[in-house]
């Protein structure tokens, strides 16, 4: 099926094993491996349509006999883990047979003029991966969250963003000050003032600001607002 290397693990107390399980139920093990686990064929089928190319294809050891040869060709290395291994790994209830494991996207800072969504320390996993889905259908192009959020690439962010990821520019970990590099009209969004939106027109590019689930938009940041 591949000319990949296939290396078939059973022992819990593997290394790849201990590191996997980390990537897979550790919210920021990505930051300290530098590597991101894509579990399922959705995110991975994604991901390989937007020209990412896996380190590193892991199968359920049997599922691998079925497993379709385009995630294994497209990897540099297969590994097959034992049914029960992968299960323990597993962040599903129900775990998928197979995933990728990516290096993960060097950031390349924020780039000016650029249609933005700008994450104000939004806390919850599927609330960010949501956004980062919308983001993409309405034709942004880049994501800045500000520290103190969600990690953008953490494993329920992945599956809520259900491959937004690979469309999007992220950008994470950033102070305040930096976004002034953006140039272009700030929006934030409140509960409680400003236009509605349905009625208001937008300028475009712009960047459109979400803040925190319970406490909004810093002040501090909505004081720089263009618009409300």
């Amino acid at each position: 099926m591949t000319s990949a290397p296939l290396t078939v693990i059973h022992s819990r107390d593997n290394a790849f094993v201990k590191d996997l399980r980390r990537l897979a139920q550790d919210s920021t093990a990505y930051r300290k491996q530098g590597r991101v686990w894509l579990e399922g064929d959705h995110l991975c089928s994604a991901a390989l349509q937007r020209g990412v190319r896996p380190a590193i294809a892991v199968f359920s050891e049997s599922f691998w006999p079925q497993a379709p040869a385009m995630y294994a060709q497209a990897a540099s290395k297969v590994i097959v883990l034992a049914d029960g291994l992968f299960a323990d790994i597993s962040g599903l209830e129900s775990p998928a047979p197979m995933g990728f494991v990516v290096d993960a996207a060097p950031s390349q800072g924020l780039r000016p003029g650029v249609a933005t969504v700008v994450l104000d320390r939004v806390q919850d996993a599927g609330n960010v991966g949501s956004i980062l889905r919308s983001a993409s259908a309405f034709g942004f192009r880049q994501v800045a969250a500000l520290k103190g959020g969600a990690a953008l690439w953490a494993p329920k962010v992945l599956r809520a963003g259900m491959g937004a990821h690979f469309a999007l520019d992220l950008v994470e970990g950033l102070a305040l000050e930096e976004l002034g590099v953006l140039d272009v009209p700030l929006l934030v969004t409140s509960s409680h003032e400003g236009d509605l939106l349905h009625r208001a027109s937008l300028p475009w590019p712009c960047a459109w600001v979400l803040g925190h689930e319970g406490q909004g938009v810093s002040p501090a940041l909505e004081a720089q607002a263009s618009r409300r």
